[in-house]
């Protein structure tokens, strides 16, 4: 398990609400679009990550995380496990507080690289399973 329960709290209440996506789209069929969506419906800023850098549910999008021109506090990465890595390099740079990795996302150097780093990371989970449970 990369990332503990307390962990998870953590992330969804106490680091902050402005989440980048990282995969986010506009293709309905996609998870990260159903994904985000619940990310807005627990009141958190949802900023995309593409390459397309197009606007997803009313916010924004941008090419890269360096080209947000904000802070970010989460990013929520919905790339394949091969190229998260770099994402999560990334994340650290922007400095953002903490890195998700979602559901089938894992690359243990990455996460020790990241928690190295200082950020609190989450990697095999969703945090639109995960939000529900806290209760």
């Amino acid at each position: 398990m990369y990332g503990d329960d307390a962990t998870v709290r953590r992330i969804l209440t106490e680091l902050g609400d402005t989440w980048a996506v990282v995969g986010l789209s506009p293709n309905q069929a996609r998870a990260a679009y159903g994904v985000a969506q619940a990310l807005q419906r627990f009141g958190k800023r949802v900023v995309p990550v593409h390459p397309k850098a197009e606007t997803v549910h009313g916010e924004q999008g941008y090419a890269s995380l360096a080209d947000i021109p904000f802070d970010v506090d989460v990013v929520d990465v919905f790339v394949n496990a091969d190229l998260a890595g770099a994402v999560a390099d990334e994340a650290v740079a922007k400095g953002a507080k903490a890195v998700w990795f979602q559901l089938g996302v894992v690359d243990e150097a990455a996460y020790e690289r990241t928690r190295a780093a200082g950020l609190d990371m989450v990697m095999d989970r969703c945090p639109a399973i995960e939000i529900p449970r806290l209760g």
